[in-house]
């Protein structure tokens, strides 16, 4: 069974994070990349998965500059099988759409049985491109899983809503995708550090997928301006003679607030 987990390098959330006010893009060096936190438990959820299933291959599979190749390798190491690395310079800045559509051309390309992801990124926080891989794929899709059990024709799983659980199942091959009830991906030990180092990684570009990244048949979206966030200014202060409720009466009213 192949199993692709969709992987993604993120600025370290706990870091500064800055926009460049001419691009519009996230200033990759203004702090440490890191393997997003949500991919780690997707990655996780593959491996404990993988060990009930006979003939499993974790394979990641990601869209990143080519300077990512360093941090993708910690997958590797946490015990993936091999990698599939899609860096293009071209494909800076992509949308979603654009995104989706690479991601879904490699995941053909290499083949599948299971597709794992995160439910939403730290960064982007776009919470879409799974139910859109499937949709390009024509698989099911089922989202926001907090369990999982897995067979060789069939993946189930539990859903939870404010009301109640639910449980949902679908034919393979299929996407899912996992939340953060999962448990963190293991931490790599030395022999699979020193594993990670002989294990397969294929570099592609959207050349290599037939994708044009400058083709308008599909959607797009397209950034027209950025700009820097306002500084924060003082607030209104009321002082409380006597009229304190009155004064914040007319501050709600005037504001719209009320």
């Amino acid at each position: 069974m192949k199993i692709i987990v969709l992987m993604k390098e993120v600025p370290d959330t706990y870091g500064e994070r800055k926009l460049n006010l001419e691009t519009g893009l996230a200033e990759r060096g203004a702090g440490e990349a890191v393997l997003d936190e949500i991919n780690e438990r997707a990655l996780e959820v593959a491996l404990s998965q993988a060990g009930e299933i006979s003939d499993a291959e974790i394979i990641v599979v990601s869209m990143a500059p080519e300077s990512a190749a360093t941090t993708l390798r910690k997958a590797l190491a946490m015990g993936a099988s091999r990698l599939v690395h899609i860096a293009d310079e071209k494909l800076v800045g992509a949308d979603l759409g654009l995104t989706a559509e690479v991601l879904a051309a490699a995941i053909k390309r290499t083949g599948f049985d299971l597709i794992i992801a995160g439910n939403l990124s730290t960064d982007g926080s776009g919470g879409v491109l799974p139910a859109m891989i499937a949709e390009l794929l024509e698989v099911p899709y089922a989202s926001a899983l907090t369990s999982v059990e897995v067979t060789a024709d069939r993946i189930t799983g539990s859903r939870e809503s404010d009301t109640g659980t639910m449980r949902v199942a679908a034919p393979l091959p299929a996407v899912i995708s996992v939340t953060e009830r999962f448990p963190a991906g293991r931490f790599p030990n030395f022999k699979g550090i020193m594993a990670a180092k002989k294990k397969p990684v294929e570099s592609l570009t959207a050349a290599d997928l037939d994708v044009d990244p400058e083709s308008l048949d599909t959607p797009r979206s397209i950034m027209l301006a950025v700009a820097e966030r306002p500084a924060r200014t003082a607030g209104t202060k009321i002082v409380d003679e006597g009229d304190g409720g009155e004064k914040l009466a007319e501050f709600l009213i005037s504001n719209r607030l009320a």
